[in-house]
């Protein structure tokens, strides 16, 4: 049985994360998909090619993508190369306080250049990527011209 995880399941956006795919057959190809929905409800997604080692795995951490949004060892690749499906758009986190980005991840066998949306991955997950730490106040300020927020930690 495939299985794609995140650790840690749920984490700041600047923390790195540990990928890992496992339960696949030795040297099977795969493609490994990141995507969200960013508050205006646009989509970014990346995508990066593997061949699974001798155990069955795959950790972008220490296999190189063959290609796709990225190739070579990047760990947070998937995360890094979002692009988003309509020109000219930029991620952006406007809620940073009160939300996360979910972030899922899914895992499809072989090589997968366009998503067809009836197609099932072999398995998914999701993580959760904050911009604010727990209990971290956020503070509006305007004085004069200058425009801001302080975030004070708790």
């Amino acid at each position: 049985m495939v299985e794609v995880t995140v650790t840690p399941q749920s984490s700041l956006a600047d923390r790195p994360v540990q990928i890992r795919v496992r339960g696949l057959s030795p040297s099977q190809l795969i493609t490994l998909r990141a995507w969200l929905k960013d508050e205006q409800g646009e989509c970014f997604q990346s995508r990066a090619f593997f061949r699974a080692d001798g155990a069955g795995e795959v950790d972008p951490g220490l296999h190189a993508a063959l290609g796709g949004s990225y190739s070579g060892v990047w760990p947070m690749g998937l995360l890094w190369f979002l692009q988003p499906d309509t020109l000219f758009r930029r991620l952006v986190k406007r809620d940073v306080a009160g939300s996360p980005f979910r972030v899922r991840l899914e895992v499809f066998d072989g090589l997968c250049l366009d998503m067809d949306p009836r197609e099932q991955p072999l398995a998914s997950c999701e993580a959760e990527r904050w911009y604010v730490g727990p209990g971290v106040q956020r503070v509006p300020i305007r004085e004069g011209r200058v425009r801001g927020a302080l975030f004070l930690p708790p």
